[in-house]
């Protein structure tokens, strides 16, 4: 874990230009020219669109700044042991436990979710790629490969974890998510921290957000 250590400011900085380069960006282009297309068509561009753009923004981040980001080292039997045990414990956890509680307090960010997951059955191949694929991948190299790597060099660990879950959070906008994404956070930042490796937090998110998808979206 060797990355150059980082101030919170740059890291904010990054997050920022991550949500416009990856985030506002394809919605608009979503918004201006692809709406005009047939939708199943608009929806594998959208996704190829998101998948360049976090390709150059990841590679960008990691060249310009020196990072040291390893995704296939440090793999083990018990860490891919710990990726699933962490995966089906996020979904009982979050999503039977704390989602529902949050859901019944916050009632129109509750509202917002349930619109998304009608709009990923549209597309349920685009959404399984973007939610359990690309985003897991995209997520834990920026959050944890980059992230937390920069700030343990310079703030140690506590205080590193907890910014870097919640900028985690913050890459989830709505209200239910975020609370969540907060404990998922600092779980699969303490995963890393235990284990070592990125796949192994790669792994772990994408099961999760498999399990959430099969469970939500398809059933």
């Amino acid at each position: 874990m060797g990355s150059a250590a980082i101030g919170v400011r740059h890291v904010i900085a990054w997050i920022a230009v991550y949500i416009i380069v990856c985030g506002i960006i394809p919605v608009a282009l979503d918004v201006i020219i692809l709406r005009a297309l047939d939708k199943g068509v608009s929806a594998w561009i959208n996704l190829l669109t998101i998948i360049v753009l976090n390709t150059i923004f990841l590679r960008t981040l990691i060249m310009r700044y020196k990072l040291e980001v390893k995704i296939f080292s440090n793999i083990s039997f018990r860490g891919v042991l710990l990726a699933c045990v962490c995966s089906v414990s996020f979904f009982i956890l979050l999503d039977k436990i704390i989602d529902p509680f949050i859901d019944g307090i916050f009632v129109t960010s509750a509202e917002e979710y349930r619109r998304t997951i009608e709009l990923m059955r549209q597309f349920p191949v685009v959404s399984f790629i973007r939610v359990c694929l690309l985003a897991p991948v995209a997520e834990e190299v920026l959050i944890r490969g980059c992230i937390l790597n920069s700030l343990q060099n310079k703030y140690g660990l506590i205080l590193s974890l907890v910014i870097s879950s919640l900028l985690f959070a913050i890459l989830h906008f709505n209200f239910v998510q975020i609370i969540s994404a907060v404990i998922c956070g600092l779980i699969l930042g303490l995963l890393y921290i235990n284990t070592g490796s990125l796949l192994v937090c790669i792994l772990a998110h994408s099961l999760y957000n498999a399990i959430s998808y099969f469970t939500s979206v398809l059933l």
